[in-house]
């Protein structure tokens, strides 16, 4: 026991050093017993807090444009391959998506997400989402996050110059397994988007889902993929089966293994806002705090087509560790 604490303890040590984890250590975090989880979480924690102290990041999230996606991703719940109940409609008018940011102020939220369906905005949503974003910005102390599908460099660009500052775009997986969940787009048009983001000077969120039947060498594929992009926030979804989708039913994820996870993928981006996104309440369970031990970021409120837990209960959960959340002026 004692020679494992070390072991991860030193793998901290090198991170916070600027050293890089491996494929074969991250495939060590993924398969370390249980009995070594304390111990793992314990140095993501020290590289966490190295950065970010004991605050979390709260954001809050709008499905500004739900559903009639012509991509097949098979887990999604908006796409044409789907079944799935859910609401569909166009992209919200100026005024809800003002109430929005409204709503996100009130939650203590401090960025603001706007997600949109299909592969890339129309003309018509582009131009609504760059009227937008300057007035939300006038009105509210909010980071605005779009994500807006697939993205040229001069488009990312036109968003930069109305007032957003992130990007987020999804890798979802490796490389290797991408096509099991797409066949509608590649993984390399993905890697396109994040490039012309980065380009343009505006900052990256990408992460992406873990629990579509992927191997142990796929999470730690992704994870050190976003690495070497340092990306500026990271979310971790843990697969939600929605009926009706694709890929349908999967087990649940071991709690345990879902918090090896966050702490590979703190230690593979120890500077980046690390985030439990959506399936956090399903699978991680009573254990859900723990998850802040290597993450600094939640989402506040529902996801894009199902229900996270009450922000009450998220509020609670941080004072609970002793944590508080980010409460800092946004830059203008």
């Amino acid at each position: 026991m004692l020679e494992n604490k070390t072991i991860w303890n030193e793998l901290a040590g090198r991170v916070l050093d600027g050293g890089r984890i491996t494929e074969e250590e991250a495939l060590n975090v993924l398969s370390a017993g249980d009995d070594q989880l304390l111990d793992i979480l314990a140095a993501a924690y020290r590289v966490r807090y190295e950065y970010f102290g004991n605050r979390v990041h709260l954001n809050f999230l709008i499905n500004a444009k739900s559903g009639m996606c012509g991509e097949d991703c098979a887990y999604c719940s908006q796409s044409k391959v789907s079944k799935a109940d859910i609401h569909q409609y166009d992209l919200l008018g100026e005024e809800k998506i003002l109430d929005g940011a409204r709503l996100a102020t009130e939650r203590k939220a401090r960025t603001y997400c706007i997600v949109t369906s299909g592969r890339r905005l129309s003309a018509a949503d582009f131009e609504t989402i760059t009227r937008v974003v300057p007035k939300i910005k006038a009105a509210h102390s909010l980071a605005v996050c779009i994500s807006p599908g697939f993205l040229s460099e001069e488009e990312a660009a036109r968003l930069k110059s109305c007032g957003v500052d992130r990007i987020n775009h999804n890798l979802n997986t490796s490389r290797r397994f991408y096509p099991t969940i797409c066949s509608t787009h590649d993984y390399q048009r993905r890697l396109d988007t994040l490039e012309a983001v980065r380009a343009a000077g505006l900052e990256i969120c990408s992460g992406g889902i873990v629990g579509m039947g992927e191997e142990d060498r796929d999470v730690a594929d992704l994870a050190l993929s976003l690495g070497r992009f340092e990306v500026e926030a990271l979310p971790v979804n843990f697969y939600i089966p929605i009926a009706g989708t694709k890929l349908g039913e999967r087990p649940l994820l071991n709690p345990r293994y879902c918090l090896k996870t966050l702490a590979l993928f703190r230690l593979a981006n120890p500077r980046t806002e690390l985030r439990i996104a959506a399936g956090r309440e399903l699978h991680l369970g009573p254990l859900q705090p723990l998850g802040l031990y290597a993450a600094n970021s939640i989402f506040v409120g529902d996801y894009l087509t199902t229900k996270g837990q009450p922000p009450g209960a998220d509020y609670e959960m941080i004072e609970a560790l002793g944590f508080e959340p980010v409460t800092d002026a946004v830059e203008p």
